[in-house]
């Protein structure tokens, strides 16, 4: 399916689950979704052309309290494999019922919200292939269900908190970064850097700009590919 999504959903009041993933959707993500679907569980608008950023106040007048009350019974959000830039909006901490976050493969850039580490419930957050920067949250030691973990190939620097939990995770997690502590086999410097970074600056800043790249390369390729798998499929009918 491809263009917009049709305004007429808005009208499924009812609705506990929508799953829109693997199309060719495409637009921001609009902000009815939380506004009209107050019963809404499980949202997956994963691999579509979605761009924009993620709405800040998602169908929302203003007020945390009504972010709360209006999207509060969301318990799985995957917008991963879209084209969605600019920051993750703090307020997605309120969520507090949430299990799993998915926005892998995005071009979401800025610190990683402190305020993620207010879901305490939630069992799989997977951050990878974006832009973001910065250090990974100490409040993420308050993720104590978590049994997936996935920040790998954006631009994060320093040390991995301490967390019984977030040590637990094998060290793909945390690759294609510049962080450094346990699980990682990479010691800190004084500067909280791994020591290879802070000795060597500028081949790090050149890796970071090969990791982009490749990043952006591989989300075309897909893109790509689902456009020709449509293709054929057409064809072959």
């Amino acid at each position: 399916m491809f263009g917009e999504l049709p305004s007429t959903l808005q009208n499924l009041t009812n609705l506990r689950i929508l799953d829109l993933s693997e199309n060719h959707f495409s637009g921001n993500i609009p902000t009815w979704i939380g506004d009209k679907l107050s019963t809404l569980m499980i949202l997956s608008l994963r691999s579509n052309n979605f761009d924009g950023q993620i709405p800040h106040k998602i169908l929302l007048k203003g007020r945390e309290d009504e972010y709360s009350s209006i999207l509060g019974l969301v318990t799985n959000m995957d917008l991963s494999a879209n084209s969605l830039t600019g920051e993750i909006p703090k307020e997605i901490g309120i969520l507090v019922e949430l299990r799993s976050l998915n926005l892998s493969g995005n071009l979401l850039t800025g610190n990683i919200p402190n305020e993620i580490g207010n879901m305490e419930l939630m069992e799989s957050l997977d951050l990878s292939m974006n832009q973001l920067n910065g250090e990974i949250p100490p409040s993420f030691s308050n993720l104590n269900f978590l049994n997936h973990f996935n920040v790998s190939y954006n631009n994060l620097t320093g040390q991995i908190p301490t967390s019984t939990q977030l040590q637990s995770f094998e060290n793909f997690s945390y690759m294609g970064n510049y962080l450094c502590g346990p699980p990682l086999t990479k010691n800190c410097s004084t500067k909280g850097l791994p020591t290879d970074v802070a000795n060597n600056g500028s081949s790090s800043e050149g890796s970071k700009v090969n990791w982009s790249w490749r990043h952006l390369y591989y989300r075309k390729l897909d893109n790509v590919g689902r456009k020709l798998y449509v293709y054929w499929a057409t064809i072959g009918m």
